[in-house]
């Protein structure tokens, strides 16, 4: 509904598959999703939100009743499902279903098996509390969510928002890691942490 990028990635071999920021909101979309798993063979093993604003949780009900995982993300985003009716009737949007509680906890330095291939749990804060982005090493890409974007940066002027800290994130976490990494927002398109180096006015 907001251009929201919901990414499925998984390992060849294993097939062992997690569902990153499922923020799909109409039935069709849910139909692809569901036929993508189900004709490639792959086991959800994880459901993963890099934060928990609502236009990343739309889709997290259908995934843990279809695929019987539980939600996993920063308990320190545990407010934003409080205020999910607040915030989707602020914007205008009908929503019949309440979002779900957290099944488990990501903290900092948390390591993901996908197989062969690992996903490691980034503590980003500043565009939420809870922000959280994933790291491929094997693959050199990261799943960023709404922390950085191409040549552009998360949202603050939320209640648990902080323009200082999102930098420091960026900054300290992110763009220490190898500048050949490929970005994957939350919106728009890919980019690479060299791209934001040297161009992301922001930074």
């Amino acid at each position: 509904m907001l251009h929201e990028n919901c990414y499925l990635v998984y390992d060849e071999q294993s097939r062992e598959a997690a569902i990153i920021d499922p923020g799909f909101y109409w039935d069709n979309e849910k139909q692809q999703l569901t036929r993508y798993v189900c004709d490639n063979e792959l086991e959800v093993k994880y459901l993963l939100c890099t934060h928990l604003h609502f236009d990343h949780i739309f889709g997290v009900p259908f995934i843990e009743d279809t695929f019987g995982v539980k939600l996993s993300a920063s308990p320190f985003d545990t407010p934003w499902l409080d205020n999910f009716p607040q915030m989707v009737a602020r914007f205008g949007i009908h929503c019949n279903e309440m979002p779900r509680p957290i099944g488990h906890p990501l903290h900092d330095g948390n390591i993901l098996t996908l197989g062969t291939h690992t996903l490691e749990c980034i503590s980003t804060p500043g565009h939420s509390a809870g922000g959280m982005c994933f790291f491929s090493k094997e693959e050199a890409k990261l799943f960023a969510g709404d922390t950085l974007f191409q040549c552009s940066i998360g949202r603050t002027d939320f209640s648990d928002g902080n323009y200082g800290q999102l930098i420091h994130s960026i900054q300290n976490r992110l763009l220490s890691l190898p500048s050949h990494t490929i970005v994957y927002p939350g919106h728009g398109d890919t980019t690479t942490i060299e791209n934001e180096m040297k161009y992301n006015p922001y930074l």
